[in-house]
């Protein structure tokens, strides 16, 4: 503290009277003044006074000069230097080079990774100028992201970032010294998007089947698409495959649903694989994809189909068993018909449509095979040429119709008459 006192060496001068030692002077600096002391014997004894505090970190070393004068004429004078070391005491703190330091990464950085290093300085030497670092409060998870050295004061990554995961730490640091004075500074580290999610679909509903008469517009999937990026990364757009019926509704944000573009057809497409794919905006781009599978039902619209229009055959009368003859309950003609439907839609029975009264009495068709058999004898002379028509009808009730002829060729079965 300024006013204490130091004792100095005395100076010796063998002379008597005034030509002894007569007073002190001191010179070099303004932190020191002089005070001398008068012995009991009237000796003087010089003490060095602190006039003013002391800085080492100002002035480490202070260069004085301490001169003897005696009362002799001339005088003589007597000179000794004194060198004060000044030892340092911890009276500075630890000061960061900045108050808040910024640090923009993206999220892809590798663990280990240097992200910043910050530096505190302190004017004090030895212990009381020795610098560590550490986190001010350990706050999770960011003390379990960033590691602090202690030592060099450089912060990095010990876990992987994810931007979806956190965007933006906040670190609160403490520069201490060895006799525990101590700064604070504050790291605020901003994590960057980098597009490492893909899209992800999501069905919230759908249906499996969908009728083939259903009218365009027709709901058959609901879906949600999301993307954890951020921004243009995040940014998803959706399509379907081309060439199929179906187009996507944008619903509300991020739901999509899948409706039939036009009317379906059964009897040409039966079922479908819809892929849903989604791509974000990244560069590359990722994507991915969802498949839909739908079965269409049939409904009943197609009626049977002849394979031919007309069918024909000819007979010989009197169909008695016999070489040449065709007995009762034979096989005249088959008919087929086709239905493109499905199930009891597409099953076809066979019947008579309208028919002379005698044709019943004469033939008749096997409704599931469409055999046209002989059930009654024929007669020449009675009726050559039978037309009549068939009718092809499906479990739906739509028909379809044929014309079948057969012509009676004539048999030597009558004798003359006179």
């Amino acid at each position: 503290a300024p006013g204490s006192r130091f004792p100095l060496t005395e100076a010796h001068d063998p002379d008597l009277g005034r030509n002894s030692l007569q007073s002190y002077e001191l010179s070099g600096d303004e932190h020191f003044s002089l005070a001398v002391q008068a012995g009991p014997g009237g000796d003087q004894r010089p003490e060095l006074v602190l006039a003013k505090a002391l800085d080492r970190e100002e002035a480490a070393f202070h260069e004085l000069v301490l001169r003897a004068s005696d009362g002799g004429d001339p005088a003589r004078t007597g000179t000794a230097r004194i060198r004060v070391t000044v030892l340092d005491a911890n009276d500075n703190a630890p000061v960061f080079s900045q108050a808040e330091y910024t640090v923009r990464v993206p999220e892809d950085v590798p663990v280990g990774y240097v992200l910043v290093t910050v530096t505190a300085t302190d004017a004090d030497e030895g212990l009381n100028g020795h610098v560590k670092y550490s986190f001010k409060k350990k706050k999770k998870p960011s003390s379990q992201i960033f590691h602090l050295d202690s030592e060099t004061g450089a912060i990095t990554l010990q876990r992987s970032l994810d931007f979806e995961e956190g965007d933006a730490y906040l670190l609160d640091l403490e520069a201490y010294d060895g006799g525990a004075l101590y700064d604070t500074a504050k790291v605020m580290i901003t994590v960057t998007d980098v597009n490492d999610n893909v899209p992800e679909i999501s069905v919230r509903s759908a249906v499996s089947t969908i009728s083939e008469d259903s009218p365009p517009g027709t709901v058959v999937a609901l879906l949600h698409v999301q993307d954890r990026d951020s921004g243009a990364n995040g940014a998803v757009r959706c399509s379907l495959d081309e060439g199929v019926p179906f187009r996507l509704q944008s619903s509300h944000g991020s739901y999509y649903s899948v409706v039939t573009a036009r009317e379906l057809d059964r009897e040409q497409v039966s079922e479908y694989n819809v892929t849903v794919r989604a791509a974000d905006g990244g560069s590359p781009p990722l994507q991915s994809s969802a498949v839909l599978s739908l079965r269409v039902l049939d409904v009943n619209d197609n009626a049977p189909v002849f394979a031919q229009e007309r069918y024909s055959a000819r007979l010989a009368e009197n169909n008695a068993a016999g070489a040449l003859n065709l007995p009762v309950g034979s096989l005249v003609l088959t008919v087929r018909a086709t239905d493109a439907d499905a199930g009891s839609n597409g099953r076809v029975s066979y019947s008579f449509g309208n028919v002379p009264d005698d044709v019943p009495s004469l033939f008749a068709v096997d409704s599931d095979s469409g055999e046209v058999r002989t059930v009654g004898l024929l007669d020449f002379e009675e009726k050559n040429k039978y037309i009549f028509g068939l009718e092809a009808r499906d479990g739906g009730g739509l028909t379809g119709h044929c014309e079948v002829q057969i012509d009676i060729t004539d048999e030597n079965d009558n004798a003359p008459e006179i």
